[in-house]
């Protein structure tokens, strides 16, 4: 255990599970909160509303951070057009600044070419995100989001323990198999003594330029009835909105008129 930790485990804020000991950030880094972004599948739009949360944050004058932990499938320099390779000093490796200060560290930052595949096992990419956490100086970092890859594999175990998540936000769809799918991410999360703050509903509806009606095309929602049954207390929903992928490829997201999720950066 930690020099710093006093035994108190009911009462401690880091929640080691297992007694496994917290990682230390950075000497050199200040960083406040931390939430963790998941999926139970993949393809509901983690990333998306990563990179939108970071945005809401930078726009509230704090200062936002991603740690993009998809080591196999990254997309956030992308998405922020932060696709410059991570510098490295003495002291430690220097995060990316996006065009609206936003600190991102992703293995697109490290590697040659950023089409190059990282074919690596589970445990040399979960040693890759503690890096990320231990070895980047993150610079007066208010609220760090944590872009996860899908599922309760190595890389979400890896940061459940790993790092002092302050909780998680789950990404979801309207199909009927998501109450299952928030589930597993609900239990691992409370397995890891990790509070679930936020449900994001991505895909919630199309709403139609010409009349304003909204379509549910994927199905009817079941976000109330989700965040009911597992007492998850902040939700929204995103559209169907094909301006998302647009900013996204520019690497423009920061310039997006949504503000679906202001309500939930302002209640974390």
């Amino acid at each position: 255990m930690s020099d710093q930790c006093n035994h108190d485990c009911e009462n401690c804020s880091s929640k080691c599970p297992s007694g496994i000991e917290k990682e230390q950030p950075h000497v050199l880094s200040t960083i406040d909160k931390v939430y963790a972004v998941v999926s139970g599948k993949g393809g509901v739009g983690k990333s998306l509303v990563t990179g939108l949360l970071a945005v809401e944050t930078q726009r509230k004058n704090m200062r936002a951070a991603v740690l993009d932990a998809d080591i196999t499938g990254p997309s956030i320099p992308k998405m922020f057009g932060a696709t410059a390779q991570a510098m490295s000093t003495e002291d430690g490796i220097l995060p990316v600044m996006s065009k609206g200060g936003v600190q991102i560290i992703s293995i697109n930052n490290m590697l040659e070419n950023e089409t190059d595949p990282v074919i690596w096992r589970g445990p040399m990419i979960a040693g890759v995100v503690k890096q990320f956490w231990t070895d980047v100086i993150w610079q007066d970092v208010d609220y760090m989001f944590v872009d996860m890859p899908p599922g309760t594999g190595d890389v979400p175990l890896t940061v459940m323990q790993s790092l002092p998540i302050n909780g998680i936000i789950v990404v979801t769809s309207p199909q009927e198999l998501v109450g299952m799918i928030v589930q597993k991410a609900v239990k691992m999360a409370e397995a890891m003594h990790v509070p679930v703050v936020g449900l994001v509903e991505n895909m919630s509806y199309f709403e139609c330029p010409d009349c304003g009606k909204r379509h549910a095309i994927f199905g009817e929602s079941h976000l109330e009835q989700i965040a009911a049954k597992y007492g998850i207390p902040h939700t929204a929903r995103l559209p169907i909105d094909p301006e998302f992928a647009r900013l996204a490829d520019k690497g423009d997201i920061e310039t997006t008129t949504h503000h679906e999720l202001a309500d939930l950066a302002d209640a974390l």
